[in-house]
């Protein structure tokens, strides 16, 4: 039975294939009309979530070297700096060339020293005298006398003198150069001492050329004569020098 069906539609098949080449369109195919207008597009849609970054790219070559930019305009002075750290000792420069004499100083040196070792009981007299060659008219003359004194008195006050002199007078300008020895002996005490002793300063207004100092022994002022040494036992000086004009 299931054979004759089989069969049965296996022939109709057949025919259908042999004779249904020109099928008949379905009445719905037969009444579809012109194709439509088409319609208005729709709204875009949202945007979408930012991607991720790429991955960097490989460094391009390098390019041509840009034109020189136009100079720019001049900034304001900035605030002073401090100051720096102190720098190191820099190495010794070489000696310099010798510099040209200079011009002659006004004074040069022109002195004299006469000594003697005499003991002297001379109580008035001129004890010593010293040549001296002065250059200038219009210096000074320096004179020092050194070595020692003694007045000796009996049962009384007694006093000495001891001066210098140029060619014979005594210094007016400023004064004269002079020192003098006192001795109290009222208790007739026989008092006997020979001290050591300077004398010194300087006179003007000498005129140039030979000048003869002495050292010269006297009377004090005011006292009569007593008994008077010079140059006990040791050397009497007297040490003369020139001098520029001094300040006014």
């Amino acid at each position: 039975m299931a054979s004759l069906t089989i069969f049965a539609l296996f022939s109709s098949l057949l025919v259908w294939v042999s004779f249904g080449m020109d099928v008949q369109p379905s009445p719905q195919q037969q009444n579809s009309g012109v194709p439509g207008i088409p319609g208005t597009p729709g709204l875009a849609g949202p945007s979408g979530k930012d991607g991720r970054d790429g991955r960097d790219g490989l460094q391009g070559p390098r390019g041509l070297t840009g034109g020189r930019g136009e100079r720019g305009i001049k900034g304001d002075k900035g605030d002073k700096g401090e100051n720096g750290n102190a720098g190191k000792i820099g190495p010794r420069g070489p000696a310099g060339l010798k510099g040209a004499k200079g011009e002659e100083g006004e004074h040069r040196s022109n002195w004299k020293q006469c000594t003697w070792k005499r003991d002297d009981g001379a109580d008035t007299a001129r004890l010593q005298e010293c040549t001296f060659k002065k250059k200038d008219s219009a210096s000074a003359l320096k004179v020092v006398y050194a070595g020692n004194l003694r007045v000796l008195c009996d049962g009384n006050r007694c006093c000495g003198r001891w001066f210098i002199t140029f060619n014979g007078s005594e210094c007016k300008k400023p004064v004269p150069i002079d020192g003098t020895v006192y001795s109290d002996d009222h208790r007739k005490n026989y008092i006997n001492i020979h001290r050591a002793s300077s004398i010194s300063g300087y006179c003007e207004d000498l005129p140039a050329g030979i000048v003869q100092v002495g050292l010269n022994v006297g009377n004090c002022v005011g006292y009569g004569s007593s008994d008077r040494y010079t140059g006990w036992n040791s050397y009497s000086r007297l040490m003369i020098e020139e001098y520029p004009a001094g300040q006014q």
